[in-house]
């Protein structure tokens, strides 16, 4: 699990990409700045009040469940979940439009098919999924007179250049990751992070340098009835990237379910977070079909390489280990239970998860307001505390 912070300050795109963009993309209209009442200093701007957003419908969802006002916590953890759902959104939208059912073929869906042959169909289904927890949190906020969390402001990172693909502005940045693959090794180990256990990258060279999972521009779609190694490289480190971004969500929803006060808002966090479950075991059962090949991508400077992850190797690393080894779990001196980890403070809770994604370059090329939002919320969601604990 990463922690460092590595934000990169700049609307401009990085020097080891493309100089000169064949086609211009749209950014959204600038929302008006609002003040945030819950204290989370800049990210006040992109919190609107669900009142606003939703009119009258905001009257018609205050009939659902409690009529009550929700603890501070519990908005707190809400709203950090809501931006989280939206930066997934925005993510699994690229690999959607370029991978998905319904992209055009070429090599590198079947890149990812070579993973398993029903990936586009998968990868559609999850990024309906994020859009889902997206609307009904901010729904379900705005349902309570609270506020809800746009991130419009934030959507001009270029998207690729590929012809097919919508110019519009984006949140996230997938053409230069570094990807952290030790949540292969963690659950397929018997030691847990929240006892201080750490565990190596099932794929090293990926958190070496950056590296794109997306094709950049036409040239990199490649052919689908022979994809070359560089194309299948890329819808390789796609498919270990998938399961790094829900892995993070099932951790997430597990740790901040301890926070929560009311009932309800705690049904809400264990049915979307056993929905992450769902799509993390998903791609981890897809990730380890990845064929052997070595890649340099010019563009990045960087270099891949994957292994055969099915045959001749230690249980830490085997393919078809796809459910959580047994290990320690709430003290030492307990049997060993096979559980969702990490789920303790200081791991994978709401600082942990944006660090994280700070740490994969999926920000880069955001602007400083960005990340005071995004840290704001973080901050507020953890300091979140159950009555009595």
């Amino acid at each position: 699990m990463k922690s460092e912070i590595k934000p990169t300050a700049t609307n401009e795109r990085d020097s080891a990409e493309s100089s000169n963009p064949s086609q211009e993309f749209q950014q959204p209209n600038r929302l008006a700045r609002r003040s945030f009442l819950r204290n989370l200093g800049m990210g006040a701007a992109l919190l609107a009040p669900g009142a606003a957003l939703l009119g009258n419908a905001s009257k018609a969802l205050g009939g659902l469940g409690d009529r009550r006002h929700l603890p501070d916590g519990d908005v707190a953890i809400l709203q950090l979940l809501a931006a989280v759902e939206l930066i997934e959104e925005d993510l699994w939208q690229q690999y959607n439009e370029l991978g998905g059912v319904d992209a055009p073929d070429s090599g590198y869906k079947a890149g990812l098919v070579i993973l398993d042959g029903d990936q586009p169909q998968y990868i559609a289904d999850n990024t309906d999924d994020e859009i889902s927890h997206a609307a009904f949190l901010n729904a379900y906020l705005a349902s309570k007179g609270e506020q809800q969390v746009d991130l419009r402001q934030f959507a001009t990172l270029q998207p690729s250049q590929v012809s097919f693909v919508p110019q519009t502005g984006r949140l996230t940045n997938l053409k230069q990751l570094t990807v952290d693959t030790s949540w292969w090794t963690r659950y397929r180990s018997t030691t847990n992070p929240d006892f201080g256990a750490a565990f190596p990258n099932a794929v090293p060279s990926l958190d070496t340098g950056l590296h794109t999972a997306i094709p950049r521009h036409n040239n990199e779609l490649g052919d689908p009835n022979n994809p070359s190694d560089h194309v299948k490289a890329i819808a390789f480190t796609a498919g270990f990237h998938f399961g790094y971004i829900e892995q993070g969500g099932t951790s997430l929803y597990a740790t901040l379910a301890q926070k929560v006060t009311s009932l309800e808002v705690l049904r809400i966090l264990l049915s979307i977070g056993g929905s992450e479950i769902m799509h993390f075991q998903t791609w981890q059962d897809k990730a380890g079909n990845a064929t052997p090949l070595t890649d340099f991508d010019p563009i990045n400077n960087s270099t891949v390489t994957f292994t055969d992850l099915t045959t001749g190797q230690p249980e830490t690393l085997q393919a078809n280990l796809i459910m959580p080894e047994p290990c320690e779990f709430i003290s030492p001196h307990l049997p060993a239970c096979s559980i969702i980890r990490p789920t303790g403070p200081g791991q994978l809770d709401a600082r942990g998860v944006i660090n994280s994604f700070i740490a994969d370059e999926l920000f880069r090329g955001q602007i400083p307001a960005f990340f005071t939002l995004i840290n704001s919320l973080a901050s507020a969601a953890d300091a979140a505390r159950r009555p009595g604990s």
